[in-house]
């Protein structure tokens, strides 16, 4: 099997062309993204042709489990299908099919490609997260809802953003948080039935926030696109951002633009970082 590796801010994964046969995706995406024994990687990519846009993107997380989306991966699809020639290059704008709907992304021109993903609208509603909890017709945004965590108390800002996201605003630097016992408590609280992405941010100002994620399926990653997208929506909320906002994540610095209205736009760094064949 063919395969190529891609990465986002440090986001990264096994990419692989293939058909729309169903195949062992899960099986398959806890093999190559075994970092000690195979290719390594946080998921599966998987680009397939498709009926309603120029191309399909399926993304498998590590432990095996499909996600909806992914911002990070997107991009790196992208950028992989424009210098493959999946897709007609010198466009200004292309679509993507997945698990979360269809996706629009803009490019630009330079050096590198520069892309642009149209995340889709936030959503707020305790159904669409989801939240096992009683809420009103979704108008007002779960905001700071207290969890214990062991002896800790963490305030949770809850958003879909196609999946899951649970966002706490810390005073502390994020390197400082304990996110490696914390994470897996919140994503697997029973808040959440389908689990939950875990952010913790600390904005420094009004165009830039610092912060760590923990992935649902995956642990810690060096950056989530989804994630980032989720964090700004919350801050906006807020009131402590404009517009326009650099996440800074310990792989790298993701771009992320909401007016409070419209859909949320993602940009951000895709490189393919080498090609190779694993034994299918």
């Amino acid at each position: 099997m063919n395969f190529t590796k891609v990465q986002g801010a440090g986001n990264d994964f096994v990419l692989i062309e293939a058909d729309n046969l169903e195949k062992d995706w899960a099986n398959i995406t806890r093999m190559v993204c075994d970092r000690h024994f195979s290719v390594g990687g946080d998921g599966l990519l998987v680009v397939m042709p498709s009926r309603k846009a120029d191309i399909r993107m399926r993304i498998f997380n590590l432990d095996g489990s499909e996600a909806d989306a992914c911002g990070n991966g997107l991009r790196c699809v992208v950028r992989y299908a424009i210098e493959r020639g999946l897709v007609k290059s010198g466009v200004g704008q292309l679509t993507v099919e997945t698990m979360a709907g269809v996706r629009q992304v803009r490019l630009g021109h330079g050096k590198k490609p520069v892309i642009q993903v149209f995340m889709g609208k936030p959503a707020f509603e305790a159904k669409s997260i989801p939240m096992t909890i009683p809420q009103n017709n979704g108008l007002k945004p779960i905001t700071d809802y207290p969890v214990k965590v062991g002896d800790r108390e963490v305030r949770l800002n809850c958003v879909s953003m196609g999946n899951p996201h649970a966002v706490f605003f810390i005073r502390e630097k994020p390197a400082d948080f304990p996110l490696l016992q914390i994470g897996p408590a919140v994503e697997k609280n029973r808040l959440f039935p389908k689990a939950v992405n875990f952010e913790v941010a600390h904005v420094l100002d009004r165009k830039h926030i610092e912060a760590r994620v923990w992935e649902r399926g995956v642990g810690e990653t060096l950056a989530c696109g989804s994630g980032a997208c989720a964090i700004s929506v919350m801050a906006w909320l807020r009131g402590v951002i404009d517009d326009k906002v650099d996440i800074t994540l310990p792989g790298g610095i993701l771009n992320v633009e909401w007016d409070g209205a419209g859909e949320v736009l993602l940009s951000g760094p895709a490189e393919i970082v080498f090609t190779g064949t694993w034994p299918d």
